[in-house]
């Protein structure tokens, strides 16, 4: 279930025949927007973490890669692979409220932390529309997804994108969502240090 604003978001992205940039965070179900996408037709790529366990790794790929667009591990290689795939007019997806330990301090509820600024690097090099998506959990085992509208990146006196402060204005926005629903935020590890 959608917003009607959220599906209009969405037909737009998916028709206007440029890739984009999507991010998302840990609230509730967060692999629902690839299914999502995939299921609707958007051609979508997502960077996720695979297990450790390489056979876990493979069979789990397996099934996902089935219904959720192409798969792109976090491995020392995947900002050129989501370049690539950019470039060829893919939506590019991943989840960026992670602490990262040679990211880029940003605050975030008043405290600072690392975050990783891949989103606004790929952003700076390769043109393309940002936004947010995220997933909240409804009564009766149901969710909604929301796809907020464009996120214009920060930038400089140049008109160059100012990573960091880009990076910056994502973290707002989850920050903004976690506020909203605190309870639907799933993080373990320690996001402050």
């Amino acid at each position: 279930m959608s917003s009607p604003i959220s599906i209009d978001r969405f037909l737009r992205l998916r028709d206007d025949g440029k890739p984009a940039l999507v991010f998302a965070s840990h609230l509730a179900n967060w692999e629902m927007p690839a299914l999502a996408a995939a299921s609707h037709g958007l051609d979508a790529a997502a960077l996720y973490r695979g297990p450790s366990i390489d056979q876990v790794d493979r069979i789990v790929r397996e099934i996902r890669q089935a219904n959720m667009g192409i798969l792109v591990p976090t491995t020392l290689d995947a900002p050129v692979k989501l370049a690539k795939l950019l470039e060829r007019g893919v939506h590019v997806g991943m989840l960026v409220d992670q602490y990262h330990s040679r990211g880029i301090e940003v605050t975030m509820f008043g405290r600072k932390t690392r975050a990783n600024s891949m989103l606004a690097r790929l952003a700076h090099h390769i043109p393309c529309p940002i936004h947010g998506v995220r997933v909240i959990r409804l009564p009766n085992h149901r969710f909604r997804i929301d796809l907020t509208d464009e996120i214009e990146p920060v930038r400089d006196a140049d008109g160059t994108i100012d990573q960091i402060a880009t990076t910056q204005k994502i973290t707002n926005v989850i920050e903004g969502w976690v506020r909203e629903y605190p309870e639907q935020w799933l993080w373990m590890h320690r996001r402050w240090r």
